[in-house]
């Protein structure tokens, strides 16, 4: 089995205008956990959904791999509905939270346990669990058991099980959120280094913002059951199209201002007084009337009270030092911002209680109405 093997069966993803609806618990009446979502992942791309608690990603995960029927809608898998399809006959594969590993095989018999469903010949299924154990570095503990190995290392034979049955489609169930932050960080980036080595297209559901900001070629944010916005990494972060997602992917300033017209391209608003110029907007930005600055720490600048550039004037509640960071607290205008200082060693730094100007980098300002 070679590496080209997994490229050439990975296959495209459309779900169109999915809905799924469960009975309430008290059965008196029913909850949508998806609303109508479409979405279309080509081959070979990692697409995150990525959203709060309750908001139905991985109910949608579940509805591709089989797990749950949906209630309206179509999964298309190579062009194929398989909405109707068992979920051994889909050709995906799926990681798990818990890894779901056999603790009585040891990690080769884990391995070779989904060829051996499948009936292959006993020289393929030898073949291809010795090829994914050279491929995931376990040909040294393939005699182990789960029990004797780290979790880092049982999130790589679960992995490597579910690669080694070559499936058109990888779906990944929050597969980090049992590691320590250390590991996590190791296996999120040796995950995506394999993903993309191999092609194989995979949708991956999380919870956590930088895990998605570091594997994802695109993110799909969602709340309430529904899709909020669609795009890579950079897009979402520069380009939030609501309020919901400014905030939930990182941190954000939200400071409401109004918004007096345009001059060409660049809006004009009065921030507490102050005019400014915000050179890119955003395509979300109201022309006029009311509307709200989004202003990531990192775009804050501290300055001096009395120089010119400061848009607000606010005294330090807090200063907290990360090491590679020095992260601001300022009250004003009835909420905190958040400063964000990156390399802080021999820089001076500002003192609780300190009376200091805010000002910040326009072009990395956005507008949106809600």
């Amino acid at each position: 089995m070679g590496l080209a093997d997994f490229s050439s069966r990975s296959t495209d993803v459309s779900l169109q205008r999915l809905t799924k609806i469960f009975k309430s618990m008290d059965g008196s009446g029913e909850v949508v956990a998806v609303n109508d979502i479409s979405l279309d992942i080509k081959t070979g791309e990692l697409v995150t959904i990525l959203g709060p608690s309750g908001c139905g990603k991985t109910t949608t995960l579940r509805m591709v791999a089989g797990f749950e029927f949906p209630t309206a809608g179509s999964i298309l898998i190579g062009g194929k509905d398989v909405a109707p399809v068992p979920p051994n006959k889909r050709g995906i594969s799926m990681v798990f939270q818990s890894y779901a590993l056999f603790p009585h095989l040891n990690i080769y018999e884990n391995i070779a346990y989904g060829l051996r469903v499948q009936k292959l010949p006993a020289s393929e299924i030898a073949g291809r669990t010795r090829a994914i154990l050279e491929l995931m570095q376990l040909t040294s503990m393939q005699r182990r058991y789960p029990s004797q190995v780290s979790g880092g290392q049982q999130q790589r034979i679960a992995l490597a099980r579910a690669i080694v049955i070559e499936p058109s489609v990888l779906l990944f169930d929050e597969p980090l959120s049992n590691l320590d932050a250390k590991l996590r960080e190791y296996m999120r980036d040796e995950l995506r280094k394999l993903q993309k080595r191999l092609g194989i297209t995979s949708l991956y559901v999380t919870h956590d913002q930088e895990e998605a900001m570091a594997i994802s070629d695109r993110i799909v944010i969602m709340q309430d059951g529904v899709i909020r916005q669609v795009g890579s990494p950079r897009a979402i972060y520069e380009h939030p199209e609501s309020i919901f997602v400014a905030t939930f992917m990182g941190k954000a300033n939200i400071l409401p201002a109004e918004i007096l017209g345009r001059d060409g391209e660049a809006a004009l608003v009065d921030l507490a007084g102050s005019r400014l110029k915000i050179p890119n907007p955003g395509h979300a930005a109201p022309k006029a009337g009311k509307g709200n600055l989004v202003v990531r720490p990192e775009a804050v600048k501290i300055v001096h009270v009395e120089s010119a550039d400061a848009s607000l004037k606010g005294k330090i509640e807090r200063m907290t030092y990360f090491g590679n960071i020095a992260r601001y607290e300022i009250p004003v205008l009835g909420t905190t911002i958040l400063a964000e200082r990156y390399n802080p060693q021999g820089a001076r730094l500002h003192e609780e209680g300190e009376t200091v100007g805010v000002s910040f980098e326009m072009d990395s300002v956005r507008i949106l109405k809600e």
